[in-house]
């Protein structure tokens, strides 16, 4: 399914035109099924033929028993035959019925299919700025809820919607054929009928908006409450949790109960208008038959097609409902399906180029046998996550394949935000980066991120057996090369403790598992992956000392052969670094090797003395009398 990326203004449109567009968009979406829905529309065509139809036979039937019981011709064969045929249309309505309802289930089911297979490949290509700037509890709610709503809405608006119309046009065709009178009185109705549907739907459009963006906004203080909630206990905040969800809780409770005590509100009025209509009719055609305009049997057939008639324009109002529900989640994941892909200034503009179509590595480059050397240059780099404060400013260093390149600094430096810009998680303001001499920018980044490996300080593990978490670094690896990755980075050691070894399953964020225990899996991961480039961001932050030594020869042998990039605080982590970058806000204000730079006695020796060479004088505040 496409979803092509469209300027800002489309996701943030106004609430009328963004719910007519979005309507157009969701029956759009049924284009790819419309055989189906065509012959789900047949089918409900053959079923309202024959509701249709009955009515009148019924009233025939009325005639002759009239006829038989005031005239004294009673035609027992003729009646039979009438009752048998209404009998027999009524059952070939209820199996196209039947049809029409599985046809109409399996479009939109087919449709739903598309629509969240379209959110997933969006959201792995959401740039991670967008991530940055919205909850991930209403990302995750428009990619569930909002989904399902639609899908809900869909299947039930497709499968009344079609057959009240078809059934209104149906019944007022034989209205007219029956008495052009009566079906004028039974029309005037309809005027008053649409101008109530119209002004309550303008109404309450706006409370079913706010119902879902309020449902999104619950999701996401239940996702950061789950995900923290042993911080707010340690904190002693279940109370304050409490108290904010209790208030979204309740602004959804308003806003919902606005949405359906408005919407909700059409049917009754139609119901009470088309119960007089029924007055009007039934007296009129009275006096009908009085004059002998019309047999009984008439009035009849017309007062069945009158219901006929009005109960659609009561299920129609009634349907407002789910019409509204459905547009207001479709704005919501359409919104998500056209945020932009790249990243973008203050002004709108693309502040890089899509990934070329024939992206790839480039020609006659510095490489042997396709295989990646890994010599990265960062050349006058600028980047800020908004224009006016840039985060990292001409950066500009070489490291050479095979390089351990260690990116030193306090807290907000801009290391991280370095290698993230390697990873083309975001996009450069200025300068360029290469790899072998090409600008990162000439390859797709699906092909760049192949030849990087990365070991994050956040420990990231799925659901699933610990020897999946580590073929996750290449899938389809032998047990032979899973076993040497783990041997080599510690984790073969504990795992053969564990009751079911490889096959111990992990849950819940690999729970059962020490912080260090699961960052030796990313690590036996990376391993296995053999990138050309390695990104330790924080590796070992989570460890202990003793385990730290461990993991320290694991990356020594991790490394080898490759060019590494090590984000690190502790500094006895990166004393082996053939290359020492040190940051300070945003600019790198030293290079060079552990021993170059402790002579220089600059920034690094300063933060290398406040870790290991009287720390604790080094840390110490100004004199406070403490």
């Amino acid at each position: 399914m496409s979803t092509a990326t469209t300027t800002p203004t489309t996701a943030v449109a106004g609430a009328g035109a963004g719910a007519w567009a979005a309507g157009r968009r969701l029956l759009g979406l049924l284009r790819p099924v419309k055989w189906r829905m065509l012959a789900a529309v047949g089918a409900t065509c053959a079923f309202v033929a024959l509701n249709v139809s009955a009515p009148k036979l019924l009233g025939d039937a009325t005639d002759v028993v009239v006829e038989g019981v005031f005239g004294g011709t009673f035609n027992e064969q003729q009646l039979a035959a009438l009752l048998v045929i209404v009998a027999v249309m009524y059952i070939g309505a209820s199996v196209f019925s039947w049809v029409q309802g599985a046809v109409t289930a399996l479009a939109v089911q087919r449709v739903s299919y598309g629509l969240r297979a379209a959110v997933e490949d969006k959201l792995a290509r959401l740039p991670s700025a967008h991530f940055d700037e919205q909850r991930r509890g209403d990302v995750l709610s428009r990619a569930t809820n909002d989904v399902d709503n639609i899908s809900q809405a869909m299947n039930q608006l497709l499968n009344q919607l079609i057959l009240s119309v078809l059934m209104l046009l149906g019944a007022l065709s034989m209205m007219l054929w029956l008495s052009p009178l009566l079906a004028v009185i039974a029309l005037v109705t309809v005027p008053f009928s649409t101008v109530v549907t119209v002004l309550i739907a303008r109404r309450s459009q706006a409370h079913f908006s706010e119902q879902w963006t309020t449902t999104g906004e619950l999701n996401a203080h239940l996702e950061e409450y789950i995900t923290g909630h042993e911080v707010l206990k340690a904190f002693g905040r279940q109370g304050m949790a409490t108290e904010v969800f209790t208030n979204s809780n309740d602004r959804l409770f308003r806003t919902s109960a606005r949405a359906q005590y408005v919407s909700g509100a059409v049917q009754p009025l139609l119901v009470f208008v088309s119960n007089l209509n029924y007055i009007a009719v039934a007296v009129v055609g009275a006096l009908q038959v009085t004059t002998g305009a019309m047999t009984i049997g008439g009035v009849q057939a017309f007062i069945q097609f009158s219901r006929l008639f009005s109960q659609p324009i009561g299920q129609i109002g009634g349907m407002l409902t789910l019409i509204q529900s459905c547009v207001a989640s479709a704005e919501r994941v359409f919104a998500l399906l056209d945020a932009p892909e790249i990243p973008r200034d203050g002004t709108g503009e693309d502040t890089a180029e899509a990934d070329p179509p024939d992206a790839g590595p480039a020609e006659g480059g510095p490489t042997e046998g396709g295989v990646t050397a890994g010599r990265v240059v960062f050349d006058a780099v600028t980047f800020g996550y908004s224009r006016d404060v840039p985060v990292v400013k001409e950066l500009s260093f070489t490291a050479e394949p095979g390089q351990t390149v260690a990116i030193v600094g306090h807290t907000g430096a801009g290391k991280t935000t370095m290698v993230n810009l390697l990873m083309r998680f975001y996009e450069l303001d200025s300068g360029r980066i290469t790899i072998d001499g090409e600008d990162i920018t000439g390859r797709s980044r699906d092909e760049l991120r192949s030849l990087i490996g990365m070991v994050l300080q956040d420990a990231w593990v799925f659901t699933g057996s610990i020897r999946e978490n580590i073929e996750y670094g290449r899938p389809g690896a032998s047990e032979a090369d899973i076993l040497e990755a783990a041997e080599a980075t510690l984790v073969d050691h504990f795992v053969r403790a564990l009751p079911d070894g490889y096959a111990t399953v992990l849950g819940n964020d690999g729970d059962t598992l020490s912080q260090g225990q699961r960052q030796l899996i990313t690590i036996a991961r990376a391993h296995l992956a053999g990138r050309s480039i390695l990104i330790l961001d924080e590796a070992t932050s989570s460890v202990d000392t003793r385990t730290e030594v461990q993991i320290r020869q694991a990356m020594q042998r991790l490394r080898r052969g490759r060019t590494s990039f090590v984000i690190a605080h502790r500094l006895s982590t990166v004393r082996d670094a053939d290359l020492i970058l040190v940051m300070d806000h945003g600019r790198i204000v030293e290079q060079g090797n552990h021993q170059q730079l402790l002579a220089a006695n600059g920034h690094y020796g300063r933060l290398y003395a406040a870790q290991f060479a009287g720390g604790e004088e080094t840390l110490r505040a100004p004199e406070s009398g403490l």
